[in-house]
């Protein structure tokens, strides 16, 4: 199969299954009017973060990477009335762009939008003994995914459900010798959880409009 036959089954799973929204579609128009790269996630997968954060009744989320907030809008919908989202952001106007959709969509109140490099802000959320978090999404640069996720596990609790982006990379993570910090990135990250007992976690390959990738999925099973 092609990536345009995946694209065309994308459409139809989006027509068929998710109802037209508007506070998505504004907000992936205003993230192309801003000149965001075009590399969110799918209305398909969106769905699927706001999906699985529902059924584990998560009440805080953090979110490593906002763009232009597309992801978060969906897992902010995830969260009961007193839920919190923490969504961190690199990049100034990104984020600008990020807190404009997020009010747009009617969610200011649940969203804290952090600009700065994350390994940065990470800490100072830990200071500020904000976690644990109970689901935590990281789509942010590839390269520091193991500092990410050894920041992401610290900030969880027994049962948090921790989501990484992008981790197959049109399949050029299977090679060991690929020099791109991306691919690097994602099979050191690989490493560290194979040899965290604390985790129980899986990978799906994906493919659809953005491509042949996938999903790392993984629980804290404990802290100890």
């Amino acid at each position: 199969m092609s990536k345009k036959k995946w694209t065309a089954v994308d459409r139809y799973i989006n027509e068929t299954l998710l109802p037209h929204d508007p506070a998505l579609d504004a907000a992936l128009a205003a993230s192309d009017k801003a000149g965001l790269p075009a590399i969110a996630v799918t209305p398909n997968q969106g769905r699927f973060l706001m999906i699985f954060a529902q059924s584990i009744g998560a009440r805080s989320i953090l979110e490593m990477g906002s763009l232009g907030g597309y992801s978060t809008i969906w897992l902010a919908r995830a969260l009961p009335p007193d839920g919190r989202l923490i969504t961190l952001e690199f990049d100034p106007k990104h984020a600008e762009v990020a807190r404009a959709n997020v009010a747009h969509a009617g969610l200011a109140d649940k969203v804290e939008i952090r600009v700065g490099k994350a390994l940065e802000t990470l800490p100072e959320i830990a200071a500020e003994g904000l976690g644990p978090f109970d689901f935590i999404f990281i789509d942010a640069d590839k390269g520091n995914y193991p500092g990410y996720l050894e920041w992401a596990v610290r900030l969880s609790r027994s049962g948090t459900v921790i989501i990484g982006d992008n981790v197959v990379r049109d399949g050029k993570v299977i090679d060991p010798n690929d020099p791109d910090p991306s691919i690097q990135g994602v099979r050191h990250m690989n490493e560290i959880i194979a040899a965290e007992s604390r985790l129980c976690a899986t990978a799906i390959q994906t493919v659809g409009s953005k491509g042949y990738d996938g999903f790392m999925i993984a629980m804290v099973k404990s802290k100890d």
